[in-house]
């Protein structure tokens, strides 16, 4: 697979963004641009708190599951240790979730504003070990990018 240019999709995001500041406006435009902008991706979208752990947010991709118990999944995973979370084959992962059985690896990068985990932004793959470090970096910088727009 061709590298992404993570750079350019960062300036793309940031002008997406920069005129709008509600939430569910701008998390529903970035959703759906890493979506459609990251190769191999069939999943890219928001977990927010819910008091029993997490609900769905703005996402592109096939339906999900619209709310993750808490202290269940990958999501709850980053979103509770405030740290992203790649994990290479979903398959071995005792926690994981399935929405999609196409899915074979994820990366969760959780919302971190000022040390508090807000949310998490989840990617899904149909290619074992789609996630390697330059994509997680990518992510995370973009996700930097999102929560500097988007007041949460």
């Amino acid at each position: 697979m061709q590298a992404v240019d993570y750079e350019l999709l960062e300036r793309q995001v940031r002008a997406l963004l920069e005129d709008e500041r509600d939430f569910i406006a701008n998390a529903a435009n970035f959703a759906a641009f890493i979506y459609g902008e990251v190769p191999a991706i069939n999943w890219a979208g928001f977990y927010l708190p819910a008091p029993d752990g997490l609900v769905l947010g703005p996402f592109g991709g096939k339906p999900a599951s619209s709310r993750l118990p808490a202290g269940q999944g990958i999501c709850n995973r980053a979103f509770a240790e405030k740290r992203t979370v790649v994990v290479d084959d979903v398959s071995t992962a005792p926690d994981h979730i399935y929405c999609d059985s196409a899915s074979k690896s994820e990366m969760v990068v959780p919302l971190l504003v000022k040390g508090e985990a807000r949310g998490v932004f989840d990617l899904d793959s149909p290619e074992l070990a789609r996630f390697g470090a330059d994509d997680q970096a990518g992510i995370e910088r973009l996700v930097a990018a999102f929560l500097e727009a988007t007041p949460i």
